[in-house]
């Protein structure tokens, strides 16, 4: 007997992963035995640094493996107060601070207990993939303020200004940027503050990448610039990306104390405390030097300014240099392909994978991770450039 299952009206709103469609399709052909380029990551190809093992080693070993506070040991937070005052010149109490399983995790936390339903959340496109779903699971609504490559996607205060209304309530900002690696200027951040006093509207500021910046730019907090945007803003960080633990799932935020209280209750019903082991191997990493951090970083650069290179000669395909990150957002506008189907026929034909613009809400575009070899960069390039010679 068939039974007539209703989903909650939120869930039915919540749109597929076109992600998740190219890198299933990859997976699959690799096990195949192809030799599958695969651009589509979204993780250091980095392994996490043994002391950080190390460290989480010791916590099993030594018993540390019971339920701790729901927000996180004092001693993490701690810990996370003081990368805040060194790195980001922000003033947060331990009480200000909730630990959860990843970046997303805080990010989905803040939308929970911050938005309503018919509210509108301000998403400068393209934007993460993720933030719109989670307006959508609030039965909130998205509003997209469409930023241009000449501007290197950043939002400019004139678009933000002209696309609020009465019942907008947070604007999401994401510097550096996936999947653009665009990185916001003081004077920039200056003025969205501004607008977003003026109308008091909240500010998620995602900085999951701040430790991955190139052509020494500087990762500014906009949080820090004055007590007004402080009082309305979230700022959101975590250890998957910069110290390479994204399967540690390790996130955490910092905000006005009301706001976090609620986090908490939240958190207490929903996920309770983050993996304990993985709290310790946190303390190792915000505890280390910057010599892997700045390696690491690089190496990187290094890879962006070798896929830079070949893409410039490719006359089918255009790109903004990131300043943050480790993406290239493409436009593969001159091939007349929309993003899905590019992004099939350039895996299925060249055994190469990307992920497709339409996830990140431009459909002439397509997203190159290079957090992958020196080797497979040129691969890859190979393949493309030949590829796009014969469509």
């Amino acid at each position: 007997m068939r039974i007539d299952i209703r989903l909650a009206e939120r869930v039915k709103k919540v749109n597929p992963s076109s992600t998740l469609v190219i890198t299933k399709k990859a997976k699959k052909l690799k096990a195949e035995g192809k030799d599958i380029v695969n651009f589509a990551a979204g993780e250091p190809d980095f392994d996490t640094p043994d002391f950080i093992k190390d460290a989480a080693i010791l916590a099993i070993k030594t018993g540390f493996t019971k339920y701790t506070p729901t927000t996180g040991t004092d001693e993490l937070k701690q810990l996370i107060c003081a990368k805040f005052k060194r790195d980001n010149n922000l003033e947060y109490s331990p009480s200000q601070v909730v630990v959860s399983n990843g970046a997303k995790h805080s990010i989905y936390n803040i939308f929970m207990v911050l938005v309503d339903r018919f509210d509108e959340v301000l998403i400068p496109t393209p934007f993460w993939v993720s933030y719109p779903e989670m307006a959508h699971l609030c039965e909130a609504n998205p509003r997209f303020i469409k930023t241009s490559p000449k501007n290197n996607f950043k939002l400019t205060s004139e678009d933000l200004e002209k696309n609020i209304t009465p019942k907008s309530k947070i604007l999401v900002l994401n510097s550096p940027s996936n999947p653009s690696g665009c990185v916001y200027s003081i004077n920039e951040l200056q003025e969205i503050a501004r607008i977003c006093v003026k109308n008091k509207i909240f500010v998620i500021s995602d900085e999951i990448y701040e430790k991955i910046i190139y052509d020494n730019l500087a990762q500014i907090s906009i949080g820090s610039l004055n007590k007004d945007i402080y009082d309305l803003t979230i700022t959101v960080n975590g250890l998957s990306k910069s110290y390479s633990m994204t399967g540690w799932r390790i996130g955490y935020l910092a905000g006005p104390q009301d706001i976090v209280d609620s986090i908490s209750n939240l958190q207490d019903h929903s996920t309770s405390c983050p993996v304990s082991i993985s709290q310790k191997a946190a303390l190792a990493a915000l505890g280390m030097q910057d010599e892997f951090l700045s390696v690491m970083r690089q190496e990187f650069q290094k890879r962006r300014d070798l896929i830079v290179s070949r893409l410039a000669k490719m006359k089918k395909i255009g790109y903004v240099i990131p300043q943050g990150a480790f993406y290239i957002f493409c436009d593969i506008s001159k091939t007349k392909l929309d993003s899905m189907t590019f992004a099939n026929r350039l895996l299925d034909e060249a055994e190469i994978a990307a992920i497709p613009g339409n996830s990140f809400g431009r459909d002439d575009y397509v997203r190159f991770s290079f957090a992958t070899s020196t080797e497979q960069i040129e691969k890859g390039m190979d393949r493309l450039e030949k590829w796009l010679e014969k469509i």
